[in-house]
């Protein structure tokens, strides 16, 4: 089977319809996991600056930078589509707890349970 077939299947959360107050609070609900992501990579950056001696910490640090950005990129996903499991993955990361996402309908809470206890 090559990749396009497998792209080719809809993802099972393409039919989940979201409502312009949902649409509201997972904004709010993905900006604050965000935030608090690159605060802590802000902090770990700050530590690492401040023990900087030699060229090879310099590499360390950037290596580290780049790594975060990488993982901030494959996770911070604001599709529609993939939000239940992005959040589900941010709950489980303790980035988001479930309160945040007061007001989303039972449909994408099941989606975004099943993905925090993957």
């Amino acid at each position: 089977m090559t990749n396009s077939a497998i792209t080719d299947y809809p993802s099972p959360m393409s039919h989940l319809k979201w409502s312009p107050a949902e649409k509201a609070i997972a904004r709010k609900a993905f900006n604050l996991a965000l935030e608090q992501e690159f605060e802590a990579v802000i902090r770990e950056t700050k530590k690492m600056a401040a023990k900087v001696e030699h060229p090879s910490d310099l590499w360390e640090l950037e290596g580290y930078l780049t790594q975060s950005r990488t993982k901030i990129d494959r996770l911070y996903d604001y599709r529609y589509s993939v939000l239940p499991e992005v959040f589900g993955t941010l709950i489980r990361k303790g980035r988001l707890r479930e309160q945040d996402l007061h007001g989303l309908r039972d449909d994408k809470l099941e989606y975004i349970r099943a993905y925090a206890n993957f």
